[in-house]
């Protein structure tokens, strides 16, 4: 990236800009309107997809054949499913999940 400070602010402020915009973008749609069903729908199944392929990316490259064969990954993301389980809470699973997968990889394997 460039360092040129003027360059540096340009590109936060698009990205602003962008967010903002995608954030407002739904009221400015439908205001008081009713939503149609079909983005309800989107609305209830969008999440629960993203985060399956987000499951499917994180493990693309653990090798089941060599050594760990993907132990710190499973026990990792077992740590993240028993705490979401337990507490229901998004940040203390995958904070948790992280720090045991960096322990695992760094310590014991």
């Amino acid at each position: 990236m460039s360092e040129n400070p003027l360059f540096t602010l340009l590109v936060i402020a698009v990205v602003a800009a962008a967010t903002f915009l995608t954030r407002m973008l739904p009221f400015a749609v439908f205001g008081g309107k009713k939503v149609p069903p079909f983005v309800v729908y989107l609305g209830n199944t969008l999440p629960v997809a993203i985060i399956a392929i987000l499951v499917v990316y994180c493990f693309r490259h653990v090798n089941l054949i060599e050594y760990p064969y993907g132990l710190p990954e499973l026990i990792a993301a077992a740590v993240v499913l028993w705490l979401h389980v337990w507490r229901r809470n998004v940040l203390i699973s995958i904070f948790s999940g992280t720090a045991a997968y960096m322990v695992l990889i760094q310590v014991v394997f």
